[in-house]
């Protein structure tokens, strides 16, 4: 667990556009937040990732999720059987969000986290954080504090040290509601 001054200032990083790295379920993630074009722009260019790729936001709690998400509160109610845990839903996004988040398609990959240290710092942050594996693309993805270092060196505003959950691989993707596997 972070203490109180780690999480304020995980917290001031995020509001200013910074770019954490962060333990997740099965491997280090990289955040910012979903709001700030520059930031995400900024994660893209350090993962040389395409941005039609879209990205997974992470949250403490489904609340933080809804100002994303446009489903029936029956839906909503069948989707949190499964959270918190290491499941991402890609669910229909809400009018108006950001090509950068959905890669622009209709769709927006979503998960409440389970991991004690990744909730704490969305709870923290009051919202939804971007969530993407912190590696370039085509390489492993870091699982360590070091191996984020060893990829990124000093391009991140704050790396937050913790041990990753011990998933073999990130986190399976489902499309919600047939349940089709995107990423196993």
């Amino acid at each position: 667990m972070l203490s109180p001054y780690q999480l304020r200032h995980a917290h001031q990083i995020i509001r200013q556009g910074g770019l954490i790295a962060y333990p997740t379920e099965a491997v280090y993630g990289l955040g910012c937040d979903p709001t700030n074009a520059e930031a995400v722009q900024r994660l893209l260019r350090l993962k040389q990732r395409d941005w039609r790729k879209g990205l997974i936001l992470i949250a403490a709690t489904p609340d933080h999720l809804r100002p994303w998400v446009d489903l029936p509160t029956a839906d909503w109610q069948k989707l949190n059987q499964y959270w918190p845990g290491p499941f991402t839903w890609v669910v229909p996004a809400r009018a108006g969000t950001p090509d950068w988040i959905t890669g622009g398609r209709p769709d927006i990959a979503v998960r409440v986290t389970a991991h004690p240290i990744a909730s704490q710092l969305a709870l923290t942050a009051g919202m939804a954080l971007v969530s993407t594996s912190a590696n370039p693309a085509q390489r492993p993805a870091a699982r360590t504090p070091l191996a984020v270092r060893r990829y990124f060196d000093d391009t991140l505003d704050l790396i937050v040290a913790g041990a990753v959950n011990r998933l073999a691989n990130p986190t399976p993707i489902r499309h919600w509601p047939d349940g089709q596997w995107l990423r196993t």
